[in-house]
């Protein structure tokens, strides 16, 4: 028998910091419709990619911000 993943729901009311920063860029990107109607598996590798290469810039920016004020 194979293991089956329970699907979990998509909450945007109810998301972490995470969740919040990697939607965020899935807007800026125009794909939250995409993933708001199919969910993040929808996504292709591509858009994934890319959602992932600007979460690292992004919380790069910020970890970089935080030291200066420090």
């Amino acid at each position: 028998m194979g293991k089956s993943k329970k699907k979990k729901e998509f909450d945007v009311h109810n998301m972490t910091p995470d969740e919040q920063l990697k939607f965020e860029i899935a807007q800026e990107l125009g794909l939250d419709e995409k993933v708001l109607q199919k969910g993040w598996k929808s996504l292709t590798s591509k858009e994934s990619g890319r959602i992932g290469g600007m979460i690292t810039g992004r919380k790069r920016q910020l970890k970089e911000e935080a030291l200066k004020e420090s």
